[in-house]
């Protein structure tokens, strides 16, 4: 499958939304709403994003059963709370730069991974560091 950049965008904010507003680790947000739906979710996120996120987020929370959690990193968040639009661009970038093949795969790959949770604390510099530094310790297998 060809990388969409902007659809794998759109995906991974949409994912970030979630989890904030249904208080879940992003992994979570992920295995509930399975490989299947994310392929879905991936291929027409041309046409999903025609409508407002939270919209979006609301009809894929209930389709998948979604049920609200107690992770809250944007309370936990001391400094300025990045937007969701912001954090799914760190995950999309992270994506396309380490996929090999199955873009589904890698994106349940990443956001299984400890760079996830580097990625979620807003209160650590992870998230906004280059594209380059997160993807060679996303391939070194730990923050360098």
């Amino acid at each position: 499958m060809e990388i969409n950049s902007s659809d794998l965008f759109f995906t991974c904010s949409l994912i970030e939304y979630i989890g904030r507003e249904k208080k879940l680790k992003r992994s979570a947000v992920v295995d509930k709403i399975t490989k299947e739906k994310l392929a879905h979710i991936y291929k027409k996120a041309d046409i999903l994003h025609c409508e407002p996120i939270s919209k979006t987020a609301d009809v894929f929370a209930e389709l998948c059963n979604i049920t609200d959690g107690s992770y809250d990193n944007v309370a936990d968040c001391k400094y300025n709370v990045p937007d969701y639009w912001d954090i799914g661009k760190v995950y999309a970038r992270l994506i396309a730069d380490v996929c090999d093949d199955d873009i589904i795969e890698t994106l349940v790959n990443v956001y299984h991974s400890v760079f996830s949770d580097a990625i979620s604390n807003y209160n650590s510099d992870f998230y906004y560091q280059s594209r380059d530094y997160i993807k060679e310790c996303y391939k070194a297998g730990e923050i360098l």
